[in-house]
Parts: C-alpha cells; structure tokens; sequence
C-alpha cells in the first residue's frame, strides 16, 4: 500500500536543530519504504502560533494498515518532542498525518483518509503537487493538481 504523509515541524528540537532538520529526522524514521519526498518549505501558522512552520511531503510503501501506520507515525512525533495538549494549532516539534492512501477511503474513530482538511491547506497541497500531481482525491475525484489550484484561485490575495 502507498501512503502520503504530511509533515510539519515550528519549534526546535535540542538534539536535531530546527524545524526543517526535524523533518529530515522524521522521513528518516517513516515506516516502510520512502519513495518520493517533496522539498521543505515554509509556511505561516494557522491559529495563535506565531512561529514560521515547515512542511513537506512524501509517499511511502507499507504493508500496514492504516490504525497501524497511525500508531507508528504517532510513536515518531512523540520521540521527536511532540507533547499532545489538546489545544489545536499549538506549536509542535513534529506533526505527521496521512492525507491519503492507494486504497481510497478509510474511516475509524481515529483516523480518518482522505485527511479531511488537506483540500483547504496550501502547506499540504504544495508539496503534495510537487509529488502527486496527478493523484486522485477518491472523496472528489478532483487531482491533487486541480485541488491546489482551485485552492489558489480561492484565497484572499495579500494586499501590497
């Protein structure tokens, strides 16, 4: 099975430096084989955070099942300092979720694929279209691509 996961990193790590190096730790550690992995870009915080975030990208082959890649993926944020607090859009050392998988849909009590903010987030959808352009959402059956640009055309444009 295929997995795209999403990671994000805005504080510092004392062992393994900033955001961007955190995330070269974490693909270090995904599960399974990794075969593509976007560039690291940066981003602005959603929410109260005010620290500049990281974000990337990647595609891993497992043979895990979802629960379990889940439980993997939050075993690696939490011994990269990932501390759970409850409150939403906090700064974090790691976050990794899975935005999507080669078997379509999958829904739990925990886990939702596809991740159901991804469309909404141009942190997820750039790296994603550097990667998976071509990638079908199985909830829209709209491309990563066509997601990202429909994305773009939707947000407020910045005023000089």
């Amino acid at each position: 099975m295929l997995y795209v996961i999403a990671l994000g990193s805005n504080r510092r790590h004392s062992r393994f430096g900033g955001p961007a190096a955190i995330i070269e730790e974490a693909l270090r550690r995904l599960p399974g084989m990794l075969l593509l992995r976007s560039r690291t870009i940066a981003s602005r915080p959603l929410g109260p955070s005010e620290r500049t975030y990281a974000n990337a990208a990647a595609v891993i082959e497992s043979n895990m099942m979802p629960q379990a890649m889940l439980a993997v993926l939050q075993a690696i944020e939490r011994d990269l300092g990932r501390v759970r607090s409850g409150q939403k859009w906090r700064a974090r050392t790691m976050d990794l979720d899975i935005v999507l998988w080669s078997d379509g849909v999958w829904a739990s009590p925990a886990l939702t694929i596809p991740h159901r903010e991804f469309r909404a987030r141009h942190f997820v959808l750039d790296p994603l279209a550097e990667i998976v352009p071509n990638w079908r959402d199985p909830v829209t059956g709209q491309t990563v691509k066509h997601l990202r640009a429909r994305h773009i055309k939707a947000r407020p444009q910045s005023r000089p």
